[in-house]
């Protein structure tokens, strides 16, 4: 499912046009987004939980030619799926 097929679904799912429920969605993701940046945590009731980890600096060595490289420690954002989704899916 695309973007505009899930925009599509979401309004009519919800009885409102498809502008008003993208300006929705865009809100939601870029309120995420800054909350993920301050590194908290968000937890979705029956979904799961968005939280962000450091990963360490660390040196990868190259398989064909044997070159060692430093890669950069940096921020990622984890998913754990809620074990009542889990439930549903299975």
């Amino acid at each position: 499912m695309n973007n505009k097929e899930f925009i599509a679904e979401l309004a009519r799912r919800t009885k409102s046009n498809a502008r008003e429920t993208q300006q929705r969605v865009n809100a939601l993701v870029q309120t995420m987004t800054e909350r993920l940046c301050e590194e908290d945590s968000i937890m979705i009731s029956n979904f799961g939980t968005f939280e962000t980890k450091k990963r360490l600096e660390r040196v990868l060595v190259s398989p064909t030619t044997g070159q060692r490289m430093l890669v950069p420690p940096k921020i990622v954002v984890g998913f754990k799926q809620s074990t009542n989704l889990k439930n549903k899916i299975q």
